[in-house]
């Protein structure tokens, strides 16, 4: 049996907004075991991109609790989180957050680096993942020499050269066309094999649906759904 590596515990999140509090989540309960592939769905503003960052420990419940690897987190100071990032956490984000003055494959060799790894190796690991991602051609050129769809793929590469347990991933293939999207997931499923726990946020239906299941929020509410 696959063990839990994810679990929230009555986690509540609210906002403070002009016109009142507004609570994104309430007393929300959720186990995600080793090996999952979850698709976060839901209409836009509906809190996909803050529950992953409060999963990611990027930001703070109001009540309630994290637990990563059955670790409560609440009590983490930055440099824990940050630590727990490094071990255990690799991010997708939405806008990619890629370095600006560093190149595509520097930039992707950068979680290897921060954990030690020697520059030739951390650079012939990020070689192999380039390459799987299809956007080897373009490892030298910086950031803004790249199209939307290939500094995802950058950021993409970057994130799953890190080998951590679980990746949080913020509408990974929203800036891809089809086809590009379709091989992006296929890794998605091949990390999936090696027991990762892979979290995504996506409008695309048909990704969604490819997921082991779905977790549907719409109005502070979170519901499991059967993905087919």
């Amino acid at each position: 049996m696959n063990k839990i590596l994810i679990e929230t515990v009555n986690l509540k999140k609210t906002y403070q907004h002009f016109n009142g509090n507004i609570t994104l989540f309430n007393n929300l309960n959720l186990k995600i075991k080793q090996g999952d592939l979850v698709a976060l769905v839901g209409p836009s503003g509906s809190g996909k991109s803050s529950l992953l960052h409060l999963l990611a420990l990027l930001d703070e419940p109001t009540k309630g609790d994290i637990k990563i690897n059955d670790i409560f987190t609440k009590k983490f100071t930055d440099k824990k989180k940050d630590e727990t990032r490094r071990k255990n956490i690799s991010i997708i984000f939405q806008d990619n957050n890629l370095l600006s003055d560093f190149t595509a494959i520097e930039n992707v060799m950068m979680p290897l680096i921060i954990k030690g790894n020697n520059i030739s190796n951390a650079k012939n690991e990020a070689q192999k993942i380039l390459k799987a991602v299809k956007i080897i051609d373009r490892s030298q050129h910086f950031p803004n020499q790249l199209s939307g769809g290939e500094q995802q793929r950058v950021a993409i590469a970057r994130a799953l050269i890190a080998e951590t347990n679980i990746i949080l991933a913020d509408e990974p293939t929203g800036n891809l066309d089809f086809k590009t999207s379709k091989e992006i997931f296929s890794y998605f499923l091949k990390l999936k094999k090696l027991k990762k726990t892979i979290i995504f946020a996506t409008h695309n239906r048909e990704l969604a649906n490819r997921a082991d299941y779905k977790l549907f929020i719409s109005n502070g509410d979170i519901k499991r759904v059967n993905a087919r």
